[in-house]
């Protein structure tokens, strides 16, 4: 006898998990992304203050990672008082 009633992809489409609407995926998320937009806040005033050959480049790679992250925290209402 098949104890297996259903496909897995059956099992799939009953079940949506919308991890967004979970306040500790939620702060996960956020807690997460913040980390990272610091790390790149202190990356970019470092390579401000070393005269390498690239830093304009990566200063501008960099700006453009953060635009998109904190633009991702506002999309998804994560911003706290800090700005992101």
């Amino acid at each position: 006898m098949d104890n297996n009633l259903h496909s897995p992809q059956d099992r799939d489409e009953t079940r949506v998990v919308k991890l967004d609407h979970h306040d500790s995926v939620r702060s996960h998320v956020r807690e997460q992304v913040r980390s990272e937009v610091e790390r790149l806040e202190h990356r970019i005033e470092t390579l401000r203050l070393v005269r390498a050959p690239h830093a304009a480049i990566m200063i501008s790679a960099y700006e453009r990672m953060l635009d998109r992250k904190k633009g991702f925290l506002k999309n998804w209402g994560l911003r706290d008082g800090n700005g992101y």
